[in-house]
C-alpha cells in the first residue's frame, strides 16, 4: 500500500482517479484551489483534502500524481521533484494522471475509450449500458452525471475515457479500445498532426482483443486497418452500409438521444456489448435507461423560464461546436444566441478558420477572452485573432445568419451573459459553449433566472452609440453601476448590453478654458468637456492638464489636488466635476494655441485620439506601434489611421467588437516586438 497525494484532486480526471486508488487500498489525500461538490464528494469517500497548495502536504507521501497542467515552477511539484531525486533513503516518486490510470487498465478487463470527440458521452453509455445489462464495471470518465459520480469501483471490468491529450494514450493496452472520430488537436502536445496520429495507432497496436471503430470516420476508420495487431478482431460501427453496427438496424436509437453524433455514441456502446457476448433482445432492452442521460457539460439545459432556455456544452473543437449548435438548432428556437469561450491558445490559433463554420447555424455569437488553461498568450491565437477571422468569413452585409451586428466581443464572461440576460427575449435559446472557466457563470446564471428578475430587467433603452466619438456600441438599459460620460471624445462602449447608468453633464467644452488660460494652449484641438479633460488628466506634448490645477469640485465637494488620484492620463474622480480651480502660478507654456494647433495632426472623423498611453515621457506609444507594423492592421470596419499608428478609425460599417479586436491585435504586435504591455487611453477597452 502507498500513501499518494494529488495536486489538483478536485479535477474530473484526477477525483475519479484518486476513488480508483483508494478502493484499491492506498492511503490517497489532495489538494486544490477550492472547495467544490467534487471534493466534499471525494471526501465522504474517506479521501482528505486540503484546500490550497502547499509542499507540506508530501511530508508523509510516497508518491505525487499531477497533470501536465501543473507547471513545473509550482512549489508543490518543485518540492516533489527534489525529493524524488534526493539520494536518501526515502523512496518518492512523480509521476502523471494519464500513465497511472493506464496502469489500472492494463491490469484489468480494461476497456478504453478515445478519440477527439465523444469520449464522455461514449464512456458514459458503456458503463450504464453494461450496468442494464446486469454487468458490474468499475469506471473512471471524464464527466459525471446525476446518478453516476465520475468513477466507480464495482467489478473487474474497468471502464475508463482515454485521453490522448498528453500522449500516454500510447500507454494503454486494453481488452477492448473504442476509437471515435479523430481531428487533430492539443497542439499543446503534439509537434504535428502525424504525431498526433502516431499516438492512436499505438493504442491500436497496443489492444489486446477487440478494436472497434466509427467507419463514418475515414481517418479513424484508416488508423485501426493499418495499425491493429494480427488476430485482434476489428469491429466498425456507423451509418455506413458496411459497419457491422449499422445505424439502419439501431434506428430506434435517434428517439432516444439528439443529433447523429450521440446516435454515433450509442452505437459504439451497443458495439462494446455486443462484443462482450450480450445479445441484441437484450441490449434493446436496456438502452432506455442507458441513453437517458447525457454528462454533465453534454448540451445539458441549466434553466428555462419565461420562454428563455439557457443551456451549456463542454464543446470546444470546430467539430464539436458544429454538433452542439446544430443541435440546438434542431430545436427550433426564435433566436440562437451562442455564447462560446475558446480553450487555450494554441488551440486557437491552430483551428482559426475552421471555427467560424461551425456557427453557421446561430443566430448571434458572442466570443469570450481566450481560456489559456497553462499556456502564454500566443501570436494569432488571441480572441481578437478568432474574432477577426469570424468578420472575414462572414460576408458584412446580405443574407446571413451572422450579420456584422450579430457577432460580438465581449471584454469577459461576465460581460457576455449580462448581455445575453438583458436582452433575452421569450424563444431564446442561449447556449454557453466551451471548457474554460465559463462554467463559472452558471451560478449567477440560475441567480438571474428566476421569474422575479425576468420580469424586472430595465424596459427603458438608451442607445450609447452617439455619447462616443467612434459612433458605435450597443445599448444601456439603466438602474447598474453609475458611468459618467461628457462629449464622448475618449470613451469606447461595448456592443454588449449593460444595465449601466450612463449620466452626461452639461459641462462647458474644454476649448472654453484656453482664451483665459494660455498656460493651457497644449490643449488646444483636444476635444472634450472640463469636465473630462480633468477626469482623464487629458493633456498633449509632454504636459497634463494636472500641473496647472489647484483644487477640483465634485458632487459638491472640493478635492485639493493631491487627492484626485492624478496619474498619466487618468485621475481617481469618481463623480460629477462641478467646477475647477487653478493655480496662480501654472507652469510656462512654451508655445500658443496657435502653434499646438499647427503641430497637431487633424484627426478624421469617427475617432477618439490615440488609443493608447505613452509607455514613458521618452517612448510614444505611437512610434512603438508603427515600428511593430501597426498601420497594417485592420478587423471589419475598423482600421489603423494611415497618419498615425496609435488612432483607431471608425469606417461605415465598423462595430465597437472591431474597434475592440483591433486595439487587442495592435497591443499584441507591441508586446511581441519589444516586450512593452500597452495600456489603453480610452476609457473601456480592455488589451
Amino acid at each position: 500500500m502507498k500513501s499518494i497525494h494529488f495536486m489538483g484532486i478536485g479535477g474530473v480526471g484526477m477525483a475519479g482517479l484518486a476513488f480508483l486508488l483508494k478502493k484499491a487500498g492506498h492511503n490517497v489525500t489532495g489538494c486544490d484551489k477550492y472547495a467544490t461538490a467534487r471534493t466534499r464528494w471525494l471526501e465522504a469517500n474517506g479521501i482528505p483534502v486540503e484546500v490550497g497548495h502547499s509542499p507540506d502536504h508530501l511530508a508523509d507521501a510516497d508518491e505525487l500524481i499531477v497533470t501536465p497542467a501543473v507547471p513545473p515552477s509550482a512549489p508543490e511539484l518543485a518540492e516533489a521533484v527534489n525529493l524524488a531525486s534526493a539520494q536518501t533513503a526515502r523512496a518518492f516518486e512523480v509521476r502523471y494522471r494519464g500513465a497511472v490510470l493506464a496502469e489500472l487498465v492494463n491490469a484489468a478487463q480494461g476497456i478504453a475509450v478515445c478519440g477527439t470527440h465523444g469520449k464522455t458521452t461514449t464512456s458514459t453509455f458503456t458503463t450504464k449500458l453494461l450496468q442494464a445489462l446486469g454487468a458490474s464495471p468499475s469506471w473512471c470518465i471524464g464527466g459525471e452525471t446525476g446518478d453516476m459520480p465520475v468513477a466507480g469501483s464495482d467489478g473487474s471490468t474497468l471502464v475508463v475515457e482515454a485521453d490522448e491529450s498528453d500522449g500516454t494514450l500510447a500507454l494503454y493496452h486494453p481488452h477492448i479500445l473504442v476509437l471515435n472520430a479523430v481531428d487533430f488537436d492539443h497542439l499543446e502536445h503534439f509537434a504535428s498532426p502525424e504525431a498526433y496520429f502516431d499516438c492512436y495507432r499505438t493504442a491500436i497496436r497496443n489492444t489486446r482483443d477487440t478494436v472497434i471503430v466509427c467507419a463514418d470516420h475515414h481517418k479513424a476508420a484508416a488508423l485501426a486497418r493499418e495499425a491493429i495487431a494480427p488476430g485482434v478482431r476489428l469491429m466498425t460501427f456507423g451509418s455506413t452500409s458496411s459497419a457491422d453496427v449499422n445505424a439502419a438496424d439501431w434506428s430506434h436509437l435517434a428517439s432516444l438521444v439528439l443529433g447523429h453524433h450521440n446516435v454515433l455514441n450509442a452505437l459504439a456502446a451497443v458495439s462494446v456489448a455486443l462484443a462482450r457476448g450480450h445479445s441484441r433482445d437484450a441490449i434493446l432492452a436496456a438502452l432506455p435507461t442507458a441513453l437517458a442521460e447525457l454528462p454533465d457539460r453534454r448540451f445539458q439545459k441549466i434553466a428555462e423560464q419565461g420562454g428563455i432556455t439557457i443551456l451549456t456544452d463542454y464543446a470546444h473543437h470546430p467539430a464539436e461546436l458544429k454538433c452542439a449548435v446544430d443541435m440546438a438548432r434542431q430545436l427550433n428556437p426564435k433566436r440562437l444566441r451562442v455564447l462560446f469561450q475558446p480553450h487555450r491558445y494554441s488551440r486557437t490559433r491552430a483551428l482559426l478558420t475552421e471555427f467560424p463554420p461551425a456557427f453557421a447555424q446561430a443566430d448571434e455569437v458572442v466570443l469570450i477572452p481566450v481560456y489559456a488553461a497553462f499556456e502564454q498568450p500566443l501570436p494569432g491565437g488571441d480572441i481578437a485573432d478568432l474574432f477577426r477571422a469570424f468578420r472575414e468569413y462572414f460576408p458584412r452585409e446580405g443574407a446571413t445568419r451572422l450579420p456584422a451586428n450579430a457577432l460580438k466581443l465581449a471584454r469577459s464572461a461576465d460581460e457576455a451573459w449580462r448581455h445575453a440576460f438583458l436582452s433575452a427575449e421569450p424563444g431564446d435559446l442561449i447556449l454557453l459553449a466551451g471548457a474554460g472557466d465559463i462554467i463559472n457563470l452558471l451560478p449567477r446564471v440560475l441567480a438571474d433566472m428566476t421569474d422575479a428578475r425576468l420580469s424586472t430587467r430595465g424596459a427603458d433603452v438608451v442607445p450609447l452609440a452617439p455619447l462616443s466619438f467612434f459612433r458605435t456600441g450597443g445599448v444601456t438599459l439603466g438602474g447598474g453601476e453609475r458611468v459618467i460620460v461628457g462629449m464622448g471624445s475618449n470613451t469606447w462602449f461595448s456592443d454588449c448590453t449593460t444595465d449601466a447608468e450612463v449620466i452626461k453633464p452639461n459641462l462647458p467644452t474644454g476649448a472654453s478654458l484656453l482664451p483665459t488660460h494660455p498656460e493651457l494652449a497644449f490643449m488646444a484641438g483636444i476635444p472634450g468637456t472640463i469636465g473630462g479633460w480633468v477626469k482623464m488628466n487629458a493633456g498633449a506634448f509632454g504636459h497634463s492638464i494636472s500641473e496647472c490645477i489647484r483644487r477640483v469640485k465634485v458632487d459638491g465637494e472640493w478635492l485639493d489636488r493631491d487627492s484626485c488620484g492624478f496619474a498619466y492620463r487618468h485621475s481617481g474622480i469618481r463623480g460629477v466635476i462641478e467646477d475647477v480651480e487653478f493655480v496662480d502660478d501654472p507652469p510656462a507654456c512654451d508655445g500658443t494655441c496657435a502653434d499646438f494647433l499647427a503641430r497637431r495632426k487633424k484627426f478624421p472623423p469617427r475617432t477618439c485620439g490615440s488609443v493608447f498611453k505613452n509607455p514613458t515621457a521618452d517612448t510614444p506609444a505611437g512610434r512603438l506601434l508603427e515600428e511593430a507594423g501597426a498601420k497594417n492592421l485592420r478587423v471589419g470596419g475598423a482600421s489603423v489611421w494611415s497618419e498615425h499608428a496609435n488612432v483607431i478609425v471608425a469606417g461605415e460599417d465598423c462595430t465597437s467588437s472591431d474597434i475592440l479586436a483591433l486595439a487587442r491585435l495592435m497591443a499584441a504586435v507591441v508586446r511581441e516586438k519589444f516586450h512593452v504591455n500597452l495600456q489603453p487611453e480610452i476609457r473601456g477597452l480592455v488589451v
